[in-house]
């Protein structure tokens, strides 16, 4: 493995998304990522299809495209953690990591005595994270969550779908899980952030990542427009709350966003749409009038644009330097020239599927290159690779497999 983070080594105990996405992170960067998984059963993921990945001769495997997102670049070993042996292997190697990651609920970790005060007895210097619906502390700490949960309590849905007296208005859920992919995201800093103090002190560290938490915080612009206002923000479909006009706006053949992001940009607009006068009108002159004005401001537009196919309008935006696209599918965006170029996608090596497309990370160094070399791991690909570098040898692996604790 290449990248920054080389010479880190993770002990993965994660499943479904969030933890996961958190040590797919690590691993892009170079980590050497060592997934734990249930035996015979794995990560619950694998099975969250169809789609499942084909193999070889087109029949369907056992790994979803779920699974596939969220676990390149890691190694599989499976565990029976019930088992007094199993958790030895735990221990030895949370002993040989710089990361724990875990997802269980509250005091599973404890009961099995792999909690942090467990481990830290065996590797004073480890970082280790707990993932989980709503932390160590509160009064839900004992509840499981998910996704759809969370974006529910957590207000997203308040302000994510059409409003309530349009068609189709009433709330909606993020088109993928935002939270959990959040969580990842703060996991990932959370522990780099550990690492470097580590570095200046020698310390480990716990960190404690609660999903309701993540989704409060990622609440951003919408969060504090209700602070200083002391009004709830509602649903507003596409239409920005803050800044005008960004919006979806149907053209003669479909849809276009337009974003426009300030006043300079807007002086660009109006004369593309041909109407340079909108610019000096104290309507809309500036950014504040426009978002109170905006449903005159809308009308004009509409009008205007209707006038002309997406294509039409989004060359001559783009000459202008004014942000604005055509509604791109998933399909579309992978014909994309730009994402193309950055090499976005990519067909990496599988043992049963001969390739496996992977959407790689945005991430770019120059000097610390990432690679993107190994798959996600089939179940308990790597477990005698793993086992055979704390020591055992091949009857050993082979009787803890007979007991079934691999």
């Amino acid at each position: 493995m290449s990248g920054p983070l080389s010479h880190v080594r993770v002990l993965d105990l994660s499943r479904i998304m969030a933890g996961p996405w958190a040590s797919q992170i690590l691993a892009d960067l170079g980590a050497d990522v060592i997934k734990v998984e249930r035996p015979g059963l794995g990560d619950d993921t694998r099975g969250w299809g169809p789609p499942f990945l084909a193999d070889r001769d087109g029949k369907p495997t056992t790994d979803s495209g779920y699974f596939l997102s969220v676990n390149r670049g890691k190694r599989s070993i499976t565990v029976d953690l019930s088992d007094p042996a199993g958790r030895d292997i735990i221990r030895a190697l949370a002993s040989r990591c710089d990361i724990v990651l875990e997802n269980y609920k509250f005091g599973d970790m404890a009961r099995f005595g792999l909690a942090y005060e467990d481990l830290k007895t065996v590797n004073p210097k480890l970082i280790f994270a707990s993932v989980t619906g709503f932390g160590q502390t509160g009064p839900r700490r004992e509840q499981a969550a998910y996704d759809f949960m969370i974006q529910a309590m957590g207000g997203l849905m308040s302000v994510t779908g059409e409003r309530d007296d349009a068609p189709g208005g009433g709330p909606q859920k993020v088109g993928v899980p935002i939270v959990d992919l959040m969580t990842g995201m703060y996991t990932a800093v959370a522990v780099l952030a550990a690492l470097a103090h580590r570095d200046h002190t020698g310390e480990g560290d716990y960190i404690d990542l609660a999903m309701l938490d993540v989704q409060t915080a990622f609440l951003a612009n919408q969060a504090m427009n209700y602070l200083v206002s002391g009004k709830a923000p509602v649903r507003r479909g596409n239409s920005h709350p803050n800044i005008q006009p960004q919006d979806v706006y149907v053209c003669r053949d479909g849809h276009l966003a337009v974003a426009v992001g300030n006043d300079g940009q807007f002086v660009k607009f109006a004369e593309v749409i041909g109407r340079p006068e909108l610019a000096q009108d104290p309507r809309f002159k500036r950014n504040a009038d426009r978002v109170r004005n905006l449903p005159a401001l809308v009308e004009i537009i509409k009008a205007a644009l209707i006038e002309q196919d997406r294509a039409y309008w989004a060359e001559r935006f783009d000459a202008a330097g004014v942000p604005a696209s055509a509604l791109n599918t998933i399909p579309g965006l992978f014909e994309e020239p730009q994402v193309v170029e950055r090499g976005m996608l990519r067909h990496l090596p599988h043992p049963v599927a001969g390739t496996v497309p992977q959407v790689v990370s945005p991430m770019r160094f120059q000097n610390a290159r990432l690679s993107f070399d190994r798959p996600p791991p089939l179940l308990g690909e790597h477990t005698a690779e793993v086992l055979a570098e704390l020591g055992l040898g091949p009857g050993e692996i082979a009787d803890l497999y007979d007991r079934g604790v691999l």
